[in-house]
């Protein structure tokens, strides 16, 4: 063989072997530059939609699987997903479908998992997950309860997975630029924010009705107390954007968790908390009050859950200003604070203009992702611990180091039983 030709045909060689499964390359855990991240969506009601188009949009991203308990949202995300895939010049091949996420989670060509089921599948889901070494994005809150998160965090660490919790306002303009001039003291000292969401969790007094013969409702239930079928908990596909299975404990956390797991995250993240928390919890004095809760830091910073002009929006007031933001706005005395760019001396916040793309990066570069699994464990605790002082309307002191109340009762509230055969 001439030399030329010997120079040729191994060149060659090297570049084919560069494109291979990201099992190969490294094992578990790695993706090569000219991989893709093979994706499975675990629940595919009405919010998988929007993650599906967010996702389809990353280069690097294969829908590969999907799983649900209602068939005929299956068939429809499945559907949806190849149909997306194409028209971004995507692999269509066969996407999998599954009935039980653990048999999804079995599955070899699934890098990562996408969780988007009601509250009270996520912990398990997550766990499962993280033990099948898939990396996760699990939609907010973060956790039904307080101690689940916990062990989604320790799950987590203990298989080195990637964990983005779906907080995407944090990958927003609005609330980037609010949490900065916040934490660079642009407004003073920040003794007092409002937060308006709505209410908080309330008891499942729903009647029951026929099991639709395309919804496994035994699985959907899966470690909650068992209830009977309801429409509203999981309606049809034709009305799934109806569902309100948050509304109601051993489900979800009501608005507390629902806009408040990303307005009690936001500021979390302006006051410098993501490791830490409120100390303690302050009901109003009415009984039964939906509204009028309030919630202090170790330095003094007072957070009300109260309607004050704007929905699902906070205020922070400051000593030298105010800041109010929402979705849609970002409102600023002084006015020019809103346009304000930050300078080189001014400390900055993790910066992620796109959630999905942030997940991927990480995944790729095995790091944290903008909203790690233990930031989505802070913020979903303030849900729960609001959540918890609403029903027992007394206050309670919380420690944010060691997670307890000063309160017995609180303190079983931080978990739950589960039901029949599941367990973290």
């Amino acid at each position: 063989m001439k030399r030329r030709d010997f120079i040729d045909r191994s060149w060659k060689s090297a570049v084919a072997f560069t494109i291979v499964p990201r099992s190969v390359l490294g094992g578990s855990g790695f993706v090569a530059p000219s991989d893709k991240i093979q994706v499975g969506f675990i629940g595919v009601g009405k919010q998988s939609l929007n993650l599906l188009h967010g996702l389809n949009g990353c280069a690097e991203v294969v829908i590969q699987a999907a799983c649900d308990v209602d068939s005929k949202k299956l068939d429809y995300f499945v559907k949806t997903a190849a149909t997306a895939q194409s028209t971004m010049g995507k692999s269509n091949s066969s996407i999998g479908k599954y009935g039980h996420f653990r048999e999804l989670l079995e599955s070899a060509s699934v890098d990562a998992v996408v969780i988007a089921t009601p509250d009270h599948w996520h912990a398990q889901i997550a766990v499962d997950a993280a033990k099948a070494k898939k990396d996760i994005y699990c939609e907010k809150p973060l956790a039904l309860t307080i101690a689940e998160g916990r062990a989604m965090v320790n799950a987590a660490r203990k298989y080195d997975i990637v964990f983005q919790t779906g907080s995407m306002q944090r990958s927003s303009f609005n609330f980037r630029q609010a949490a900065e001039l916040v934490y660079n003291g642009y407004i003073g000292d920040v003794k007092e924010i409002n937060v308006s969401v709505g209410e908080p969790v309330r008891q499942c007094d729903l009647p029951s009705f026929p099991v639709p013969d395309y919804l496994d409702w035994d699985m959907w239930i899966g470690p909650s107390l068992y209830r009977g079928y309801n429409p509203i908990l999981s309606p049809p596909i034709e009305d799934d954007k109806w569902a309100w299975w948050r509304g109601y404990r051993d489900f979800g956390g009501g608005y507390i968790t629902d806009w408040g797991a990303h307005m009690f995250d936001i500021i979390q993240w302006a006051l410098g908390m993501d490791n830490g928390g409120p100390v303690q919890f302050i009901p109003p004095e009415a009984p039964q009050a939906e509204k009028g809760l309030a919630y202090i830091y170790e330095q003094g910073t007072r957070v009300n859950h109260v309607d004050w002009g704007e929905p699902n929006a906070i205020q922070f007031i400051g000593t030298d200003g105010i800041i109010e933001v929402s979705r849609s706005f970002l409102k600023t005395n002084p006015t020019a604070l809103a346009g304000h760019n930050l300078t080189a001396n001014d400390k900055r916040l993790y910066y992620s203009d796109n959630h999905y793309q942030d997940w991927v990066k990480a995944i790729q570069n095995r790091s944290k992702p903008i909203c790690d699994v233990e930031i989505g464990q802070r913020t979903s605790t303030v849900c729960n611990a609001v959540n918890i002082a609403y029903e027992l309307q007394r206050d309670l002191r919380w420690d944010p180091v060691n997670e307890e109340f000063d309160d017995a009762f609180a303190n079983m509230m931080r978990s739950r039983h589960y039901r029949g055969k599941w367990n973290l």
